[in-house]
């Protein structure tokens, strides 16, 4: 096993927290990457899990966690760009990708711009499109954001991300991603929001030639279980698996049944 390591790259001025940790040198590289609004530790169990078979590469999102942000606006493309340059600087020509919310639709951005570079993608929870309803539904959480703080959007995102039943036993995981929101930058909130509302990955899916798991609750408000078997069906031989009794971050909820099936498809295509 190799020794983590934590380290700050340097892309375009902004210092971007990686943490590096897992197998040895000759195994394949796997990349996390983190919903909206969380950050690295989000791939706690995941990487705890998976790290006997690969070198694990997680990573904070830029305006998430301990990376800075940056002025202006961001996209899809910004964000796919950051992990590209996070693989430069590390000497990673190629890495299995999985990513949640936010994570699972950098994830697609890679498959469909950086094809070359990518072994496999589990995307979770996530969208390959943004309709106007989604889209329009983040006006009020930025001017929440830039109004009240990162504090004051807690309660809500929690009520969206988990099931009535979760929230109500209050396990330690509640409260982590309580910690993790409120601690979001609001420059990162609101950059990373505005890159979900131009979300446009459809006409690109096709092209993809490489495995793909499209995974989901069975209860997911913004990606719901139709929105990703119409992912799934966009992409040759794609898997689609819809987690029972979860809603939005199946890693949490479910982690027994997210851990399984993420394994099983990993040794099916590393």
């Amino acid at each position: 096993m190799t020794t983590t390591a934590d380290r700050r790259i340097d892309i375009g001025g902004i210092a971007f927290n990686v943490r590096t940790e897992g197998a040895g040198e000759t195994a394949p590289w796997l990349t996390f990457s983190n919903s909206h609004a969380t950050e690295l530790h989000l791939w706690d169990s995941q990487a705890a899990i998976l790290g006997r078979d690969f070198r694990i590469l997680r990573y904070d999102t830029r305006g998430h966690g301990a990376t800075g942000a940056s002025p202006g606006a961001w996209d899809m493309q910004c964000l796919a760009a950051d992990v590209v340059a996070i693989w430069d600087a590390l000497g990673i020509r190629e890495s299995h990708v999985v990513g949640l919310s936010l994570g699972g639709t950098t994830g697609l951005e890679l498959a469909a711009a950086h094809p070359g570079r990518v072994l496999s993608l589990a995307a979770c929870d996530c969208r390959h499109t943004a309709t106007p309803e989604f889209a329009a539904a983040w006006a009020p959480r930025i001017a929440l954001a830039r109004t009240r703080g990162m504090d004051a959007l807690v309660g809500p995102t929690v009520e969206r991300w988990f099931t009535a039943s979760f929230r109500d036993r209050s396990p330690p995981e509640l409260e982590k991603i309580r910690t993790m929101i409120r601690n979001t930058s609001v420059a990162g909130y609101i950059g990373c929001a505005e890159a979900l509302k131009g979300i446009d990955t459809v006409e690109r899916l096709g092209h993809i030639r490489f495995p793909v798991l499209a995974m989901g609750g069975a209860f997911d408000p913004p990606a719901p279980p139709a929105l990703m078997a119409d992912l799934a069906g966009r992409i040759a031989d794609a898997r689609h698996v819809v987690i029972a009794d979860a809603a939005h971050m199946t890693n949490l909820e479910q982690p027994d049944v997210f851990n399984r099936e993420l394994g099983a498809f990993l040794a099916d295509v590393a």
